[in-house]
């Protein structure tokens, strides 16, 4: 499963810059956001997205920063960089690039049912 696990890696950071490229975003916000937007196909935990957000801040492609929100609560929000553009950029072609190169092995082959 540890193709799996790279795959979500890589997808989790992929989504993680495209929403902080909108705007600046907390943890919660950006796991409700991946949720609701792929209509519940795509349900990542915190914890996962925590971890993208981790390796991305120590590649200093994300920052955060720390905002209150009601009278004691603070929130930690992240902010994309220009670095982090710059990654996300390349990402996007590579997923681009993937995703069509799989998709005509797959219409060559006939779809998905060709081993059924």
């Amino acid at each position: 499963m540890a193709y799996r696990n790279n795959l979500l890696t890589g997808i989790t950071e992929l989504l993680v810059l495209s929403i902080l490229n909108k705007m600046d975003s907390y943890i919660y916000e950006i796991v409700k956001l991946i949720a609701n937007d792929s209509d519940n196909r795509l349900t990542l935990s915190s914890n996962t997205v925590y971890a993208s957000a981790y390796k991305l801040e120590q590649a200093q492609m994300i920052s955060e920063y720390s905002k209150l929100v009601g009278k004691k609560r603070t929130r930690i929000y992240y902010h994309i960089e220009p670095k982090g553009r710059e990654h996300l950029k390349e990402l996007q072609t590579s997923y681009t690039n993937m995703t069509m190169g799989v998709q005509r092995i797959f219409d060559k082959l006939g779809g998905s049912e060709a081993n059924e």
